[in-house]
């Protein structure tokens, strides 16, 4: 099977995200022109390290390149001013400099924070991405979005920090446990949601064969790829089209708060999750048709994703918190949410023209 490469065209900060199977294996030449003193600090977490980092480790010698690794806690929890200053004083002790790479080796929260320590890092150093869960090839590995947690919400801390290279490899995909593989697809069918139909009416007639099939695995990552990186072309800072990337994020990220960064709910869940909610919402406020919310909830129940706000386990906050969770989301302007709302099946808007009653009137129905 080919790879192909997806152009993210941002001028100077302009790189290629690399789609294929194999990529792994021949990370050295990929990165080999990057490399300057053939030296990398690679970050990972404990758990990709077990099945991955020799394998890259390898690769990388074969071409001459040294690549020392620091491997965290798996986790959302990693996501930590704790976590993130021992990847930076670890990046010092290994002098890494200006000129020199870092690779980030895992899902999003290793990106994420692998890409801020970078950020930070002599006021700046390039890295690299190569993402091991769907959710990170499809989503947090493109566009230069770094960060970490706060007790005060998810990604409240964090810079554009755009990497110099993404090779997202299909392989490795198969070494996903099936929750975590659904739980990124909650990513995949995010974009059909909220400006491709054709794509979504394709989602549902291949999706249940993504985990068996490189094939189509590489196309819908590919596509994936492909939606975000026009928006983040037109919009790198998100002051306006990039904001639709967060099409059930406001009500995912309040969820995952509620429930402490926890296995109790992936990303990709509460993003499912906040897609429905998205949807019902519109639906109520005569926005899109009643059938559109039963479709996308039907359609994440057959992937084996949550759906409603009951399908979370444990107890939760009552909606009075979920909404005061939500007012710590990013999109908040003039102390007024915003929500990337929906006309209909990859249609999607924002706006902050939301009664709160209609507000808790879904959150109160997804709970039943």
């Amino acid at each position: 099977m080919s790879i192909d490469t997806v152009r993210v065209d941002l001028g100077a900060r302009s790189y290629d995200v690399r789609i294929g199977q194999g990529l792994l294996g021949r990370a050295g030449d990929e990165i080999l022109a990057l490399a300057g003193k053939r030296r990398v600090a690679i970050l990972t977490d404990e758990t990709v390290a077990a099945l991955h980092l020799p394998a890259l480790q390898a690769a990388l010698a074969r071409v001459g390149i040294e690549a020392p690794a620091l491997a965290l806690p798996a986790g959302e929890a990693t996501k930590c001013w704790s976590r993130l200053g021992e990847a930076v004083e670890w990046l010092l002790a290994q002098r890494i400099e200006r000129k020199d790479l870092v690779i980030a080796l895992g899902g999003g929260v290793i990106g994420d924070l692998a890409g801020f320590a970078a950020a930070i890092l002599r006021r700046g150093v390039r890295f690299v991405q190569i993402p091991t869960t769907l959710l990170a090839q499809v989503d947090s590995s493109v566009g230069g979005k770094t960060g970490i947690n706060s007790p005060h919400g998810k990604n409240l801390i964090g810079a554009f920090h755009q990497p110099a290279l993404v090779l997202a490899d299909i392989d490795v995909l198969g070494t996903l446990a099936p929750r975590d593989f659904c739980a990124g697809y909650g990513e995949v069918a995010k974009y059909g949601l909220l400006g491709d139909e054709t794509f979504f009416d394709w989602l549902e007639a291949n999706a249940t064969a993504l985990a068996t099939d490189p094939g189509l695995r590489q196309r819908a990552v590919r596509h994936s790829v492909q939606m975000k990186a026009g928006i983040v072309q037109r919009d790198e800072t998100e002051q306006g089209e990039r904001a639709l990337l967060n099409l059930g994020h406001t009500f995912g990220h309040a969820l995952e708060s509620a429930t402490g960064y926890s296995d109790r709910l992936l990303h990709g869940e509460g993003v499912a999750i906040g897609c429905v909610l998205a949807f019902d919402l519109s639906a109520r406020m005569g926005l899109c048709s009643q059938e559109a919310p039963s479709r996308v909830a039907a359609h994440f129940a057959a992937m084996g994703l949550p759906a409603r706000i009951a399908d979370i386990p444990g107890d939760l906050p009552d909606d009075e918190a979920l909404i005061g969770l939500m007012g710590q989301d990013k999109k908040v302007q003039d102390g007024r949410l915003r929500f990337v709302l929906a006309r209909g099946i990859g249609r999607a808007f924002v706006t902050d023209e939301v009664a709160p009653d209609q507000l808790r009137a879904v959150l109160a129905e997804s709970r039943r």
